[in-house]
């Protein structure tokens, strides 16, 4: 049975990235979100709609709120474009969300090295991503701290003169290549030392008042935060699998199809009938669908 309170419901919900759902009194699904903060993004539906009376008009019906909290805001932009995807709500407008999802290719060769942004994977590729502008900045970044593009065989003379002044040369492709690669895999070592060396060059250019390429290193660090952040909603691989978790008498059932976590049910469930199906989880998933379960089960309390 839905709670009587959406909105008490709403106010239980962490202050943790995810995708939120909201249903009718009949179980229907009306309207799938996703937000950095689930608690203060599903609570503003109750005061903060003036902009958009279409979801006013949605509110008298909502009977019951579910959620799902993500690793990052970039898995919650996956889910939530999986979800829509596989099934349009009523009450959302767009299939997928805005952004474009891409992906990085990692150019080692002597002509053209650096990194791409691609619209199909690559063997030599990172991803996938979604929002082809932010990660544009990301690879602005990354570029910034580690100009591989200027490790080429040829250059203008103007490149020539920066890669002088930056100590890069020809030799120096494997070297930036797997740098860069480090990153992109997420190695947490790789990332923080990116990470500090944006900080320090965005802090010297506000120290200079250069405020505006303050502005666009921030921008850069931000992006590469997304690129770089946990993300397992989507990935490479293809395959289907339903794996669950469950907490104080709720089962969460979520789906995998073609590599793609496109959606989840919760429904009663007693500890003996769900051993089983929890036992099953793959391990890689045991942590997300048991926190899932736990949520699904307060906001069921």
């Amino acid at each position: 049975m839905p709670p009587a309170d959406p909105r008490g419901a709403a106010a239980r919900l962490p202050a943790e990235p995810g995708v939120y759902r909201f249903r009718d009194e009949r179980g229907r699904a009306l309207y799938v979100g996703r937000a950095v903060n689930l608690r203060r993004r599903a609570l503003s539906y109750w005061s903060e709609l003036d902009d958009r009376p279409h979801l006013r008009r949605m509110m008298p019906r909502v009977a019951r709120v579910e959620a799902v909290v993500c690793a990052s805001e970039h898995e919650a932009a996956w889910l939530e474009r999986n979800v829509l995807e596989r099934r349009l709500t009523p009450w959302n407008r767009t299939a997928g969300g805005q952004e474009t999802p891409v992906w990085l290719r990692l150019d080692v060769s002597a002509t053209a090295p650096g990194l791409s942004v691609a619209y199909a994977p690559a063997a030599d590729g990172f991803g996938p991503y979604l929002g082809g502008t932010k990660v544009r900045a990301a690879v602005a970044g990354l570029h910034r701290v580690f100009p591989l593009p200027y490790a080429a065989d040829r250059l203008t003379a103007a490149e020539r003169e920066f890669a002088r002044v930056r100590d890069v040369t020809p030799q120096s492709r494997e070297q930036l290549a797997a740098a860069l690669a480090g990153v992109l895999r997420r190695d947490p070592d790789a990332v923080h030392c990116l990470k500090t060396e944006l900080i320090a060059r965005r802090d010297e250019a506000a120290r200079r008042t250069a405020y505006e390429h303050a502005g666009r290193v921030q921008t850069e660090i931000e992006a590469v935060d997304w690129v770089v952040a946990t993300q397992r909603a989507t990935g490479f691989a293809d395959g289907d699998l339903d794996f669950h978790g469950w907490a104080a008498g709720r089962l969460v059932r979520f789906e995998i199809r073609a590599g793609r976590l496109t959606g989840w049910q919760a429904r009663p469930c007693t500890a003996a009938a769900a051993a089983a199906r929890v036992a099953a989880t793959p391990a890689q998933w045991t942590g997300f669908a048991a926190h899932n379960a736990e949520l699904a089960a307060t906001l069921d309390g």
